[in-house]
C-alpha cells in the first residue's frame, strides 16, 4: 500500500507537469509581453443615476480584448501557438480552427486611442470635459492597462422646441412632439436623440411622408443662457432636404398579381383584369378569386401611404397559406396634377403561389412502460387554394402496430393495431352569420372544419372505434397573441368486442369501466397563447398558453329523462359532462449565443360533474415520456404513488389522472455545426381528485411534492433548419411508486433512452 503522503506528492508533481505543459510563456517572443486586460476607475464630481451602467458601457469600448483564460490557462492561445509549429499535426490544426486565438501583446495597446474612445462615449452621454489618464503596469508574465476617469457634471435638458417655417411638414412634426422621449431634466444623450429622430420619422411615414428620412432632422443645443450645465434643444430640418421628402404621398393605383412568378411575363397584356373598389386584380389563368382576396388587402386607392398598413397587408396575405412570397412595391410617379403639395405612388402586390399539392410521410418507432413497442406510419396530403379561395384541404392517415414482450424473450401474445383518418378544411376567412371581418386588422381569422375516424384493436381485450368533428376559428390578435375557439367539438367513442378477460378487469375496476364506457362528448374548447419566441429583439422571451374545455352543458337543455343509472341521454346516447383547464408557462434565459436555459411549468385540472363520475379516458392527463418527465416511459407515472400489477393484462393501460403537475429545466448549448447538446431535469406526476380503491395512492394530498417523479439526463439534438431529431438519456432520481423513504435513489439501471422529433418544449 502506498502511503497517503506519497500519493499527495505524486499528485502535486503530476499537476505541476500538466500545468507546465499548458503554459504559453515559452512561446511568447522575448521582446513581447502578453496583455492581461484593463482596469477602469471612475470618480464622479456629482452623483448621477446609473453609475454602474456607465462603467459597464465604458468598459465595452476599451480595446483590445485580452486573450481568454479558463482555470488560469490560455487554451485558445495555446492552440494557436502549437498550430504555428513546423509540423503541427492534425489535432493541433483542428483545435486552432475551433478555439484558437491570436496573441494580444502590450505592444498592441494604444492608450491614447483608447482615451479618445472613452472621451467620445462620455460626450455622447452628456459628460463633457472629463479628465482621463492612463498608465501600464507590468507583472511577471503579463501587463495591464490602467485608466482613471474623473467624470464631469453632465448637461441636462431645460427646454425642447421646434424651429419651424412655412413648410406643411413642420405642422405634422409639431403635432408629434407631445409624444417625445426627451423630458426636461433628462441628461444629454446621443442615443436618446437618435431614438427621437426615429420616432418622428416613423410618425411622419405613417402620415404619408413616403420619402422622408430620419437623417433629414438635425438637433442644435444652446448652453449660452445658463450658468449651470443646462441646455435648450432645438429641432429643425436640414437645409438640403429634397422637396419630394417634405410632402405626403397618396396611392394613385393599386394592382395585385395573384398568380405571379419570376418566369412569367408580369406585364398587363394578355391578362384578365378585374377591378374591385379601385383595386385591379391581374391574372391569367385565374388562380385566386379577386372578391375573396380583396378583404386581405388594407391598402386602398386614394389613401395616404402608410407603412404599417403595408406590413399588415403582407402578413395577412402570407397567412393565407397559398403563397410562397408576398412582395409589395411602390413607384413614385411625381406630383398630383391638381394639388402640388401631394405626390403619388403606384402600388403593386406580387403574389407567388406555393406548390398546389404536397405529400409528407413520417415513420416513428416508440416504446412504453408496459413493454409495448412498435412502428407507426403517418401520411399527410395537402391541397392548397381549393376552390380558388385559399382554402386548404388536409388529409392525414395513420397506421400503427405494437406488441408486448415480457422480460426475456417470452411473448405475451398481446398486441395492438391502430388506424386513423382525419380530414381538415381550413378557410382563410371567418364563416359567421354576422360580418365581423373588419374587426380584425392584424390578421384575418381562419375557420377550420375537421372530421376524423379512429380504430383501435387490442388483442384479447377489446376494439374501440371513435368519431370526432370540430368547427372553430383561429386568429392572431398581434404578433404575440393567438386564439383558437371551437364552439362545436363533438366526439363519439364506442368500445366493442369486449372479451371476458377485459370484462373481468372492468368489473374489478369501476373507475376504469366508467372512463372506458361508451362516451358521447360535445362541448366548447378555447386556447389562448402568448408567444415571444419569434421576436429576436426579446432578450429573455416567454411563452404562455392556457386551454379550456367544457363539455355537455348544451345537451342538458335537450336531454331525455335519466336512465336506471341516473344518467341523462340524448338520442339514446349517454353524454359526458366535465370542465378541464390547464396552463403551460415557459421562460427562456439566453446567457450566450445559441445557448438557452429554459424553465417550464405545467398545471392541469379536469373535473367531471353531472352526467359523469369520471373524466373520459381520452381527456385525462398522462405523465412520462420524451415530451414530459423523460426518466420514465410514456404515460407510466401515477396516479400518485400507484404502481400497476406486474401481470401483463393489468399493466396494459396507460396510467392517467385528472390532475397534472410538471416542471422542467433544460440547458441547451451548441457542440458543432448542426449538433447541439442539452442537460436537463424533469419532475411531474398525475393524480386523482377522489380516492379510488382500484388505484390506491392515486388521490392528490398535501404530500404531493414528495410524490413527484424526478429525473435528470443529457441529450443530443440534430437541428437542421428547425427540423430536429432528438436523443435523450435520462435516469430517475425519485420514483413515487416506491415506499416512502426509499424513493430518492440515483438508479442507473432505470436509465431511459428517448428518441423524438422536435424539442420537448
Amino acid at each position: 500500500m502506498i502511503p497517503i503522503k506519497d500519493i499527495s506528492r505524486f499528485t502535486l508533481l503530476a499537476l505541476a507537469v500538466i500545468l507546465h505543459s499548458c503554459s504559453v510563456k515559452k512561446y511568447v517572443p522575448d521582446n513581447e509581453i502578453l496583455y492581461g486586460g484593463a482596469d477602469l476607475e471612475l470618480t464622479f464630481r456629482t452623483p448621477i443615476e446609473g453609475e454602474s451602467d456607465l462603467k459597464s458601457e465604458l468598459k465595452s469600448v476599451i480595446r483590445p480584448e485580452p486573450d481568454s483564460k479558463f482555470m488560469g490557462i490560455y487554451w485558445g492561445l495555446l492552440a494557436h501557438y502549437k498550430a504555428q509549429r513546423e509540423k503541427p499535426g492534425f489535432l493541433n490544426k483542428y483545435f486552432d480552427k475551433k478555439i484558437g486565438e491570436e496573441p494580444v501583446y502590450l505592444s498592441d495597446v494604444d492608450l491614447d486611442k483608447t482615451k479618445e474612445l472613452l472621451n467620445n462615449r462620455l460626450e455622447n452621454r452628456g459628460f463633457f470635459n472629463s479628465v482621463i489618464t492612463s498608465s501600464t503596469k507590468k507583472g511577471k508574465n503579463t501587463a495591464t492597462a490602467d485608466y482613471k476617469v474623473s467624470v464631469n457634471e453632465p448637461y441636462t435638458l431645460e427646454t425642447y422646441q421646434l424651429n419651424s417655417d412655412t413648410l406643411s411638414i413642420y405642422k405634422e412634426i409639431e403635432k408629434n412632439l407631445a409624444k417625445t422621449v426627451l423630458k426636461p431634466g433628462s441628461r444629454f444623450d446621443l442615443a436618446l436623440l437618435k431614438l427621437e429622430r426615429k420616432r418622428i420619422d416613423d410618425d411622419l411615414k405613417s402620415d404619408g411622408y413616403y420619402n422622408f428620412n430620419s437623417d433629414f432632422l438635425i438637433f442644435e443645443a444652446d448652453t449660452n443662457r445658463y450658468d449651470k450645465k443646462r441646455f435648450d434643444l432645438y429641432l429643425r430640418l436640414k437645409n438640403d432636404v429634397p422637396k419630394k421628402s417634405t410632402v405626403p404621398y397618396m396611392i394613385n393605383s393599386l394592382r395585385v398579381y395573384p398568380n405571379y412568378s419570376l418566369e412569367s411575363d408580369e406585364q398587363d397584356k394578355d391578362k384578365d383584369t378585374v377591378s374591385i373598389a379601385g383595386t385591379e386584380f391581374i391574372q391569367k389563368p385565374e388562380f385566386f378569386k379577386p372578391h375573396l382576396l380583396e378583404p386581405f388587402i388594407l391598402l386602398k386607392k386614394g389613401d395616404f401611404y402608410n407603412p404599417q398598413k403595408s406590413r399588415l397587408t403582407s402578413n395577412r396575405l402570407s397567412s393565407i397559406g397559398a403563397y410562397r412570397y408576398v412582395n409589395i412595391k411602390f413607384d413614385d410617379i411625381g406630383k398630383d396634377s391638381i394639388n402640388d403639395t401631394i405626390r403619388k405612388l403606384d402600388a403593386s402586390i406580387y403574389l407567388s403561389p406555393l406548390t398546389k399539392r404536397s405529400l409528407q410521410a413520417e415513420l416513428q418507432a416508440y416504446s412504453k412502460s408496459n413493454n409495448f413497442a412498435g412502428p407507426a406510419l403517418s401520411l399527410v396530403y395537402n391541397e392548397r387554394n381549393l376552390f380558388g379561395g385559399g382554402v386548404i384541404f388536409r388529409a392525414t392517415g395513420t397506421i400503427a402496430y405494437e406488441w408486448q414482450v415480457a422480460s426475456g424473450t417470452n411473448d405475451t401474445g398481446l398486441s395492438s393495431t391502430q388506424a386513423g383518418l382525419q380530414g381538415d378544411l381550413i378557410f382563410p376567412r371567418l364563416l359567421f352569420p354576422i360580418q365581423l371581418q373588419d374587426k380584425f386588422r392584424y390578421a384575418v381569422p381562419k375557420t377550420k372544419i375537421s372530421a376524423s375516424w379512429d380504430y383501435l384493436n387490442r388483442s384479447q381485450l377489446y376494439n374501440l372505434i371513435s368519431y370526432s368533428t370540430t368547427f372553430g376559428y383561429q386568429w392572431n390578435e398581434n404578433r404575440y397573441v393567438y386564439h383558437e375557439l371551437n364552439p362545436i367539438s363533438i366526439s363519439y367513442v364506442n368500445p366493442s368486442n369486449i372479451t371476458p378477460e377485459f370484462e373481468q378487469i372492468l368489473e374489478d375496476n369501476p373507475y376504469l369501466r366508467s372512463s372506458f364506457e361508451q362516451q358521447f362528448i360535445a362541448g366548447l374548447t378555447y386556447t389562448f397563447t402568448y408567444n415571444e419566441l419569434g421576436d429576436s429583439g426579446k432578450k429573455n422571451p416567454i411563452y404562455f398558453s392556457t386551454n379550456l374545455d367544457v363539455a355537455g352543458n348544451l345537451f342538458d337543455l335537450f336531454a331525455q329523462d335519466r336512465n336506471n343509472d341516473g344518467k341523462k341521454s340524448l338520442l339514446g346516447l349517454e353524454y359526458s359532462q366535465y370542465a378541464k383547464a390547464d396552463i403551460d408557462f415557459r421562460y427562456y434565459f439566453i446567457p450566450g449565443e445559441s445557448q438557452f436555459l429554459i424553465g417550464r411549468l405545467f398545471a392541469g385540472l379536469g373535473l367531471p360533474y353531472g352526467n359523469s363520475s369520471t373524466m373520459p379516458f381520452s381527456q385525462q392527463y398522462f405523465s412520462g415520456g420524451p415530451y414530459s418527465v423523460r426518466a420514465f416511459r410514456i404515460r407510466s407515472l401515477g396516479p400518485g404513488t400507484y404502481k400497476p400489477d406486474s401481470d401483463a393484462s393489468e399493466s396494459y393501460y396507460d396510467q392517467a389522472g385528472n390532475i397534472r403537475l410538471e416542471a422542467n429545466v433544460e440547458y441547451r448549448f451548441p457542440l458543432f455545426s448542426y449538433l447541439k447538446g442539452a442537460l436537463f431535469a424533469d419532475a411531474g406526476n398525475v393524480w386523482l381528485t377522489q380516492e379510488n380503491e382500484s388505484l390506491p395512492g392515486g388521490k392528490l394530498t398535501s404530500d404531493f411534492i414528495n410524490e413527484l417523479g424526478i429525473g435528470v439526463g443529457a441529450g443530443l439534438r440534430l437541428d437542421i433548419q428547425n427540423f430536429v431529431i432528438r436523443v435523450d438519456v435520462a435516469t430517475p432520481i425519485s420514483a413515487p411508486y416506491l415506499p416512502k423513504g426509499e424513493r430518492f435513489d440515483f438508479d442507473l439501471n432505470g436509465t431511459i433512452l428517448n428518441f423524438a422529433i422536435g424539442y420537448p418544449f
